[in-house]
Parts: structure tokens; C-alpha cells; sequence
């Protein structure tokens, strides 16, 4: 079985900086997109960035020019970059992959890590 763990949260001043790792774990699989999503207390989850295995990306637009996501496909790990984060950056941030699997209708499994909490206070 597949696992995603993520690291990498904590608790940082407005403007400051953090850095989310997410490893996928387990053996015989192979990862199509990969994805970062967050959650703020009291709201939806939200896309904030994903990529796909060749490396193409999309941004939420509350992120862009402040995030960078990136992937090391040989390590199944995925980053997110926050640079000048806000107080409305705060939430739960979730990892995402989309498992390539022959069984499924769609071709892929999507699963998800437990989740790091990020805190950007003012």
C-alpha cells in the first residue's frame, strides 16, 4: 500500500518563508500528478499547486509568484516553496498523488497524506 507523508509545517512570521516536503512510500508504483491542498479552519479544501510528472505546473492564484512546487520523480517526493506568506496562508496543507492504476475507470487512484498545519501569524 502507498503512503504520503508530509513534512515541513510550523509556525511563521507574515512574510517569512516555509518549505513542505511529501514522500510517497511503498513499492510497485508509479505517480502521475502530484499535488499540494490546503485547508483553512472552517473552510473547503482548496487547490494550492500540482504537477505533473513532466514537471508541468499550475497555481492557485492567491499563490502564484509565492509558491514553487517541484518533484524528484526518482525519490516520489514533491515540494511546495512558500515564500511570502500571509496570515490567510494558515491551514491545514494536504499532499495529493495520482496512482496510475490499469483497474480504475480513470486510469488513476488518487491518495492523500494526513496533512501539516502551517500557522502564519501577523
Amino acid at each position: 500500500q502507498v503512503q504520503l507523508v508530509e513534512s515541513g509545517g510550523g509556525l511563521v512570521q507574515a512574510g517569512g518563508s516555509l518549505s513542505l516536503s511529501c514522500v510517497a512510500s511503498g513499492s510497485g508504483f508509479s505517480i502521475n500528478t502530484m499535488g499540494w491542498y490546503r485547508q483553512a479552519p472552517g473552510k473547503q479544501r482548496e487547490l494550492a499547486a500540482t504537477i505533473t510528472r513532466a514537471g508541468g505546473t499550475e497555481y492557485a492564484d492567491v499563490v502564484k509568484g509565492r509558491f514553487t512546487i517541484s518533484r524528484d520523480n526518482a525519490k516520489h517526493t514533491v515540494y511546495l516553496q512558500m515564500n511570502s506568506l500571509k496570515p490567510e496562508d494558515t491551514a491545514v496543507y494536504y499532499c495529493s498523488a495520482d496512482l496510475y492504476d490499469s483497474t480504475s475507470p480513470s486510469g488513476y487512484v488518487e491518495i492523500w497524506g494526513q496533512g501539516t498545519l502551517v500557522t502564519v501569524s501577523s
